[in-house]
């Protein structure tokens, strides 16, 4: 009778796990995630040879890699996406105090793989970055302290996530992590700004943040050789972002073709951070307004979704996640094009990596849990158009 009047399937408390997910995952976002995992092997194809190349190994080894650790990535996400917000939050609570702990040992136990900044720690077979886990469990615990505030006699959870926010800033700046420091801190600003900050301390975070900024410019010389090389006039041909900006140039809009591409064998980082100047001159703009349009598409998508949302901590996390990829995809890109100064962050699911694919399975898990259909939002749903 209730299906007759409402036109909705009442939910079977028996209903297998994988079924309930199927019914109620967002599709579109699930289908746009595994389109970028794709692209991301085949790119990986056009993009690791020369690196396979210098270290020995065959041609296609780090896109045999890529497709291991992306299918484990692919099954972490779908297992998280499972699951109901109040568990990932129990899981993502212990997993950020654990995660804390490995970012504050890492000047000790960490390695920076020759390029300046201690920012990960080597198991042989991989290694990990902290910093990556860090960010998704971040922003459910920081969720769950300002949703909480809200409740009679809840604890103080905005203080407490402002407190948590510059502590955990300040260790990734010291690190110096300025890339994963800005979406900590980006991600926090929006879901604090959601929450009902009072405009005092917004005003506040953002003196802050101009302040750190000029310490950073004038203690840092890494910082500022790379707010320096962002505002000259001209771009040096032999760095990485001259070699990005040629090759983005010679690709012109459908690009020279699969493999014909030259700027792979001269960037170091072509296979990580530079991987869309790859995709420019190999396959053109076409290609990259493909990924651009999937990472926006899935930020707006999400969004839209998350509008549905009552439970405050559901809506925080999943606005939280949404920026957290948005801002991700968006610097790696802006460097690319000098848009933003050079940040040395991964493009989601499209860069080569272990550990990042992991951290971004996890992240995309949490969001597809956060932005699934929920029985008591279709109810409400429904009693709201009967007024």
């Amino acid at each position: 009778m209730t299906e007759m009047v409402f036109g909705a399937v009442a939910v079977k408390s028996a209903e297998p796990a994988f079924s309930r997910w199927w019914r109620t995952v967002d599709r579109w976002v699930l289908a746009a995630i595994l389109i970028l995992f794709v692209i991301g092997l085949f790119l990986g194809m056009a993009a690791s040879p020369p690196l396979a190349a210098k270290h020995g190994f065959s041609t296609f080894y780090f896109v045999g890699r890529q497709g291991f650790f992306g299918l484990i990535a692919l099954s972490v996400m779908i297992f998280v996406s499972i699951q109901e917000p109040q568990r990932i939050k129990r899981w993502a609570i212990i997993c950020f105090f654990l995660s804390f702990i490995a970012l504050v040992f890492l000047p000790v136990f960490g390695t920076n793989y020759g390029k300046g900044a201690i920012r990960w720690y080597s198991l042989g077979f991989m290694s990990v970055q902290p910093s990556e886990f860090i960010k998704p469990v971040f922003v459910v615990f920081v969720a769950w302290l300002m949703s909480a505030s809200n409740d009679i006699a809840g604890p103080p959870g905005k203080t407490i996530s402002f407190g948590l926010t510059v502590l955990l800033v300040s260790i990734l700046v010291l690190q110096p992590d300025f890339g994963q420091a800005i979406l900590i801190l980006f991600s926090w600003a929006l879901m604090f700004f959601i929450a009902g900050a009072p405009l005092f301390l917004m005003i506040s975070v953002a003196a802050i943040t101009i302040f750190a900024g000029m310490a950073a410019y004038n203690l840092s010389p890494h910082f500022a050789s790379r707010i320096d090389s962002f505002l000259s006039g001209e771009i040096d041909p032999t760095t990485q972002i001259g070699f990005a900006t040629e090759a983005i140039q010679e690709g012109g809009f459908f690009g020279v073709g699969l493999g014909q591409g030259t700027v792979k064998w001269s960037l170091p980082d072509a296979h990580t951070d530079f991987i869309i100047a790859v995709a420019a001159e190999e396959f053109g703009l076409l290609l990259t307004l493909i990924i651009i349009g999937l990472f926006l598409f899935i930020s707006v998508r999400s969004l839209m979704l998350l509008r549905r949302e009552r439970d405050p901590f559901n809506r925080l996390t999943g606005v939280g996640l949404t920026v957290l990829v948005g801002m991700q995809a968006f610097i790696n890109l802006g460097v690319a094009v000098r848009l933003v100064p050079t940040k040395g962050m991964t493009l989601p699911f499209i860069s080569y990596g272990g550990s990042s694919l992991l951290a971004i399975g996890v992240l995309f898990g949490m969001l597809l849990a956060m932005t699934r259909q929920r029985p008591q939002n279709e109810m409400m749903d429904i009693l709201g158009r009967g007024k």
